[in-house]
């Protein structure tokens, strides 16, 4: 068999890799969100207030927006149409919490002009969930079987992971269109000056990071079953 087992083998490296990088992505967000969301924006609005305002200005009255607890936990909920700011950004007037405000009304503003990208990441969504439910039950079970049995659960496990794999990758465009929207809207509107709106990219770029790493470490796990059990229907 081409894999080495359940509790060592070299492909762990990869795993590692992506792992770290998760780390690092979701450190440099913690810390740069942190650095902004003690600069208060001149405009003294909140992240609630912005997001009305922002809202709004793009002719969007049918969202509403909601307190939800927890530290960067802010989403936009496309089938309520529902804005949800978390505590760090809901009353906060910071220039992070705006900017993490207006990023989650691009999603909404996408939503409204059918954005593509976001039209396809949520179509995807159910076999992106029952992929990341499924795939690794489906190729644990192959192991126990040999031949065409063993091979085909873990293909289909394999197959189940790559879909979970696309969600992401179909993430990034509709995130980065997001933050673009935002710092764009930040400036027309006037809710952020131009020293302001630099601090902003700097938040929403390191945001941004997560997803990639995100991304990146999904990658090389799909690497890693590839590399494992690519080979085994020809044993």
């Amino acid at each position: 068999m081409p894999y080495y087992g359940f509790y060592f083998d070299p492909t762990y490296l990869l795993v590692v890799i992506g792992a770290v990088i998760c780390l690092l992505a979701s450190a440099r967000v913690k810390t740069t969100f942190h650095k902004y969301d003690r600069v208060r924006s001149m405009s003294g609005m909140t992240g609630a207030q912005a997001a009305e305002r922002i809202l709004h200005a793009a002719g969007i009255y049918d969202v509403s927006i909601q307190h939800v607890s927890g530290n960067l936990t802010d989403h936009y909920d496309p089938r309520h149409k529902v804005l949800r700011l978390s505590d760090s950004t809901y009353g906060s007037a910071s220039v992070a919490a705006v900017g993490v405000a207006a990023h989650e009304c691009g999603h909404a503003i996408q939503h409204q002009h059918s954005y593509l990208p976001l039209m396809i990441r949520g179509a995807i969504v159910p076999v992106a969930n029952i992929g990341s439910f499924a795939a690794w039950p489906l190729i644990v079970i192959g192991l126990f079987f040999t031949s065409s049995t063993g091979s085909f659960l873990i293909n289909i496990g394999i197959l189940c992971f790559s879909f979970a794999v696309l969600f992401q990758l179909v993430t990034l465009p509709v995130e980065f269109n997001a933050s673009n929207r935002a710092v764009r809207i930040l400036g027309s509107t006037g809710i952020l000056g131009q020293e302001e709106l630099k601090g902003t990219r700097k938040v929403l770029g390191a945001a941004a990071l997560t997803y990639v790493a995100g991304a990146a470490a999904s990658i090389l796990q799909l690497l890693r079953l590839l590399i494992l059990f690519g080979g085994r229907s020809d044993d």
